[in-house]
């Protein structure tokens, strides 16, 4: 697997179809548990459905990435969407992005094109992004401590993240858990995100509500287009990626047309 340089860390990453100037990069962002293999075939299919290059990543502390020296703070997506990701597009020579973020994957994508960031977006997909905590995310979060102290949950989640495991799995549930993280919210960045968005949810996502969608609907300014999966747990991804992959190249396939008729 090879590496890049980005906010001050060596990440490995994983890029699939056309390279650089090639149209369009579809920039995937993990969740608080995800690395590069945690994706499984979903980059290979994407880049398939839509024809267009894909780029994924592993963030810091997870899958072969650098492991985490410290604790995450509160605002560690802001400092992924505001320092290292910017720095990976460019260590990547991605210039035209769309970003395809999954649950913290896809908060760092609202925070990183609501804050002007370059390059701009030319649209985000989000599956299952939070932009406040509620309190399921929070009880769900507790029960997967009490799974990864009690079951196998960590020799799994062990095969993609190797000595990473304890750094990934501490990081991400010891921060939620924080009691300083219920007032997490990223509802300010929305009023400036213009370009164009597609926002889906699993009906039974066990992490969020559907006033997650409501919000991110809400708040933006650009278009946004909303898809919410019957039988669909926090991974859409997974649990429904036939109607998942769909969404995304009909999205997708229609950004030409819709950036022709803006200007």
């Amino acid at each position: 697997m090879p590496f890049l340089d980005a906010g001050g860390h060596r990440l490995e990453y994983l890029r699939i179809g056309p390279g650089p100037g090639a149209g369009p990069v579809l920039v995937l962002l993990h969740e608080g548990l995800g690395c590069v293999s945690m994706w499984r075939d979903f980059p290979e299919r994407l880049a398939a459905a839509t024809g267009l290059g894909v780029l994924v990543y592993s963030r810091w502390g997870y899958g072969r990435s650098d492991p985490l020296d410290r604790p995450h703070p509160v605002r560690y997506m802001h400092d992924e969407a505001l320092l290292t990701l910017p720095e990976m597009l460019a260590a990547a020579q991605v210039d035209d992005p769309v970003l395809v973020g999954h649950s913290d994957g896809g908060s760092i994508a609202l925070i990183y094109a609501g804050a002007g960031k370059a390059p701009r977006p030319r649209a985000l997909v989000t599956l299952a992004a939070h932009v406040f905590c509620e309190d399921i995310s929070v009880r769900s979060i507790a029960a997967a401590k009490q799974a990864y102290e009690t079951t196998d949950l960590k020799e799994r989640l062990a095969r993609h993240h190797g000595e990473n495991v304890e750094g990934a799995f501490r990081g991400w549930n010891d921060v939620w858990l924080h009691p300083d993280f219920r007032r997490w919210n990223i509802e300010e960045y929305l009023p400036a995100i213009t370009c164009p968005a597609l926002v889906i949810q699993g009906e039974d996502d066990e992490y969020g509500t559907l006033k997650q969608v409501d919000a991110i609907r809400a708040g933006t300014a650009g278009p946004v287009e909303t898809l919410v999966l019957p039988e669909c747990g926090h991974s859409p991804q997974r649990d429904q990626p036939e109607a998942t992959l769909a969404a995304i190249a009909r999205f997708v396939a229609a950004l030409d047309a819709r950036r022709a008729a803006a200007s």
